[in-house]
C-alpha cells in the first residue's frame, strides 16, 4: 500500500514538474495593431494569432492589442522599441518624423498598381533588406508587410482624370500625399480620418482620401460623395510586423519560422478579402447613384510622374530615404511599371 502511494506521489510530482517546465518554456509576444478586431484587417490578424498558437503547439502565444488600446498608433513603434510591447503591427509612415525613409516603407504613392507588386518588392526586390537597414538603427527588425489593395479617392463632383483635380478640395493625410496632389492643382486639407463624413456633409471638403471602396461604403462616404475612383491609383498603404531585435533573436529558429509563415498568410488573406469585399461594394454603387472612374493609362502615368517627382524631394531628406527610393525605382523598372 505504502509502495503504491509512493509511486502515486512521485508521479504527481513528476507531472507537476513537467507542467511547470512547459509553462516556463511558453513564450508570449505582446503586439499592438491599429485596426478594429471586426475589420477585414482584424479578422486576418486574429487568424494569425490562432495559427501561431496552433503551429507552435501552444509554446508560442501572442497577446494582441487591437485599435491601439495600449498606446496611440503613432507611438507603437517606440513602445516596442522601449519594451512596453514586443512588436509593432501598425504602419511605418507613422515614423516619418524620425526619418523620411519610413514613408517608403508604407506607401510610395502612385508606385505600385497592386498589393502583389509591393509584396514582390519586399520579398524579391530588395525591400526587406532596405527596410531592415533602416530599422536596425532603431533596434527593430522588420518581419513583413500586409496590404489589402488600392484605396479609392472620393468626391462630390466627377473625378475623370488629372484635369478634375484642379482646385479639388479634399481630405488628405499629412506628408508626401499632400505634396503630390498640390503639384497637380488640388487643394489638400489635412484632417483626421474620423472627421471625413462631417466635413463632406458640411461642404468643408469636396472629397476625401479615406480607404478602400468597401470601407468607404461601410463608413458612409457614398451617402454624401457620389463619385469615386475604382480601381484606385493613388494610395496603397501597407501595415507591417516589426519586432524589437533582441526579442526576435531570442526566439528559436522554429518559432521565427512559424511567425514568418503565419504572417505571410495574413498578407494573402487580406488581399483576397479586399478583392471580394470591393467587388461586393462595387455592385452596390449604381443603386446608390455613385459613378466610378477607372483612370486612363495616360492619367495614371501623369499621377505616377508627379509622385516620382515628390519621391526625389522626399528621398533627398536623408541618406536612408535616398536608398529606399532607389530600391523602389529599380524594382519598378525591373517589373516594367516605369521606363
Amino acid at each position: 500500500m505504502l509502495k503504491t502511494m509512493t509511486k502515486t506521489l512521485l508521479a504527481g510530482v513528476a507531472a507537476t514538474a513537467l507542467l511547470s517546465t512547459v509553462a516556463s518554456a511558453q513564450t508570449t509576444l505582446r503586439i499592438q495593431n491599429h485596426q478594429s478586431q471586426s475589420s477585414p484587417y482584424g479578422v486576418a490578424i486574429q487568424k494569425f494569432v490562432d495559427d501561431v498558437a496552433i503551429m507552435s503547439g501552444g509554446d508560442l502565444q501572442i497577446e494582441m492589442f487591437y485599435s491601439s488600446s495600449v498606446v496611440p498608433s503613432a507611438e507603437t513603434f517606440d513602445a516596442a522599441k522601449n519594451g512596453i510591447l514586443d512588436c509593432d503591427m501598425t504602419n511605418g509612415s507613422y515614423q516619418t518624423g524620425k526619418n523620411a525613409a519610413f514613408q517608403f516603407v508604407a506607401d510610395t504613392m502612385g508606385g505600385y498598381d497592386t498589393p502583389l507588386q509591393y509584396q514582390a518588392w519586399v520579398e524579391q526586390g530588395g525591400g526587406r533588406e532596405a527596410i531592415n537597414e533602416l530599422y536596425a538603427t532603431h533596434g527593430m527588425t522588420f518581419i513583413g508587410a500586409h496590404v489589402g489593395g488600392q484605396e479609392s479617392l472620393n468626391s462630390t463632383s466627377p473625378l475623370r482624370g488629372v484635369a478634375d483635380l484642379k482646385d479639388f478640395k479634399f481630405r488628405s493625410p499629412p506628408g508626401m500625399e499632400s505634396d503630390i496632389f498640390a503639384s497637380l492643382g488640388a487643394s489638400p486639407i489635412v484632417m483626421d480620418f474620423t472627421e471625413v463624413i462631417t466635413a463632406l456633409e458640411s461642404g468643408i471638403i469636396d472629397g476625401a482620401d479615406a480607404s478602400t471602396l468597401a470601407t468607404n461604403l461601410n463608413i458612409g462616404v457614398y451617402d454624401v460623395a457620389k463619385h469615386t475612383t475604382f480601381p484606385g491609383f493613388h494610395s496603397m498603404s501597407s501595415d507591417q510586423l516589426a519586432c524589437r531585435t533582441d526579442v526576435w533573436e531570442g526566439l528559436t529558429d522554429q518559432q521565427r519560422r512559424i511567425i514568418e509563415v503565419a504572417y505571410k498568410n495574413v498578407a494573402m488573406d487580406l488581399m483576397i478579402s479586399t478583392l471580394v469585399l470591393n467587388g461586393e461594394a462595387l455592385a452596390k454603387m449604381p443603386e446608390m447613384g455613385v459613378t466610378t472612374y477607372d483612370w486612363s493609362a495616360e492619367d495614371r502615368a501623369a499621377f505616377r510622374a508627379a509622385a516620382q517627382a515628390a519621391w526625389q524631394e522626399w528621398g533627398a531628406k536623408s541618406p536612408e530615404a535616398t536608398k529606399m527610393v532607389q530600391s523602389h525605382e529599380a524594382f519598378l523598372r525591373r517589373i516594367g511599371l516605369v521606363e
